[in-house]
């Protein structure tokens, strides 16, 4: 499985958050990509960055992370793209671009962690779109960058991809 890292607006592809999922990913013999999106502010261009990507792969088995905005960019392209699996983390749903998040359908199992404290992206906007798709939201007492509460988000991306492993292998 190549697990493709979408990063946030004012973070680079290799933070820290990306660096511990990406460790996780690879424990579990995953290939990683992460999109250097630095410069590129626009979320919509950002998100025909990461479906060229997508489009261009040659792995069938994509499974897509994102961080805040790069959390928008993986659920707008998952909305579009056959991927084996979405992990967000306080994802910038709801907070402009082009994407209608109360339209978007994700056809593969979705997991989103939000902080109760995250003060730049409102954690009613998770709820909300998890509550629609019925997505799996993990609500913890963190602020945006989650960092606080890393390790916990490490343990359920590893099992989520264990688990879209399985799925994948049949």
């Amino acid at each position: 499985m190549h697990v493709i890292f979408n990063h946030g607006k004012e973070s680079g592809p290799w933070g820290t958050k990306i660096k511990a999922l990406a460790a996780a990913a690879r424990e579990l013999d995953c290939t990683v990509g992460s999109i250097d999106y630095q410069g590129q502010m626009d979320v919509d261009k950002r998100v025909e960055t990461l479906l060229e990507a997508v489009t261009d792969s040659s792995d069938d088995d994509i499974f897509l992370v994102g961080s805040s905005m790069g959390g928008y960019v993986a659920t707008a392209v998952a909305g579009q793209v056959e991927c084996k699996g979405l992990f967000v983390l306080a994802p910038a749903y709801y907070l402009g671009g082009n994407v209608d998040f109360d339209s978007v359908t994700v056809n593969c199992e979705t997991h989103i962690v939000h902080g109760w404290h995250d003060d730049i992206v409102p954690v009613e906007n998770s709820w909300r779109f998890a509550n629609r798709t019925k997505a799996n939201l993990y609500l913890v007492n963190d602020d945006h960058r989650l960092i606080e509460t890393l390790d916990d988000s490490v343990k359920w991306f590893k099992q989520v991809l264990s688990q879209a492993q399985r799925k994948a292998r049949g």
